[in-house]
């Protein structure tokens, strides 16, 4: 978040409102997220951001997901309809960057939500969606039927491989929504949801399924990456993620031949090796 703002009295409006449940005053609720709406697709406010005191390196802003909230609750039905129909809350329009916003997306069912913010130089191949209280840094590439969910954090240069699904977080408000750091290859049809966190340089390999509760096998390290304590799993920085299977030991399951998927750390990235030719070296 950009500190050249000051968005306390924001924050105090969409604590008061929220706090209100259904007799909060709609217009006030209204003219507060048309105001919060703003800021997140400008990038001077957003849902989580980096906080080094923070164990995960993330805290999240839960008055912003509050006003998310607030949007969609006082939100009217409407036409929102182009060239095909649709009908959504009026709060929640499509946004249109503009030519000067620098963001190429191509023709074919892509959309973004207004709250999103879309940094220049974004790639978004057809059909994608960005939805609302998302970030998306430069230089990233949103393939195909990829999905950036409510408040997810992208970071710079990553890649969002065909069908990957980074999914989104808006309730609790005190929940970390996805987040992927800089320079993260993501497969495709991964899909990387409650609130996982993927470090930088990170490749997470075509098929792998994280949630905020699922434990790693690190074979590097010789070590299982499991979530603190009301923390979701952090998978390490420059970590090759690929998709693995262990032994069901519960009865019946060995009777059975049983076994559930679990991703696995093969190896970790350093500077000689490119991030795809590592990862088809071990998948191949």
């Amino acid at each position: 978040m950009s500190h050249a703002f000051d968005f306390t009295a924001l924050r105090a409006q969409a604590e008061q409102l929220f706090a209100a449940g259904p007799s909060a005053d709609k217009s006030a609720a209204r003219a507060l997220w048309s105001e919060v709406r703003i800021a997140l697709a400008a990038g001077t406010v957003r849902a989580a951001e980096p906080d080094a005191a923070s164990p995960t390196g993330w805290r999240v802003n839960p008055w912003v997901k509050q006003a998310i909230l607030l949007g969609f609750r006082h939100g009217d039905m409407a036409d929102v309809s182009g060239a095909f129909p649709f009908y959504d809350k009026d709060t929640m329009p499509v946004r249109r960057p503009g030519l000067a916003a620098g963001v190429r997306i191509v023709p074919g069912g892509s959309a973004i939500r207004e709250g999103a913010y879309l940094a220049r130089g974004v790639v978004c191949m057809p059909p994608m969606y960005v939805n609302v209280g998302a970030y998306v840094d430069e230089g990233t590439m949103i393939d195909s039927h990829a999905l950036v969910g409510s408040c997810a954090q992208i970071g710079k240069r990553v890649h969002l491989s065909a069908a990957a699904q980074i999914g989104g977080v808006i309730e609790p408000v005190g929940a970390l929504p996805v987040i992927i750091e800089d320079d993260v290859l993501v497969g495709g049809n991964t899909g990387i949801y409650e609130g996982a966190i993927v470090k930088t340089r990170a490749v997470i390999a075509a098929g792998v399924i994280l949630t905020g509760s699922t434990p790693l096998y690190d074979l590097v390290h010789q070590t299982i990456i499991a979530p603190a304590p009301g923390q979701p799993v952090v998978v390490p920085a420059g970590a090759v993620v690929v998709p693995g299977a262990r032994t069901v030991k519960r009865a019946p399951g060995p009777e059975w031949g049983l076994s559930v998927a679990t991703p696995v750390i093969v190896k970790y990235r350093d500077d000689r090796t490119d991030a795809r030719t590592e990862l088809e070296s071990w998948i191949r």
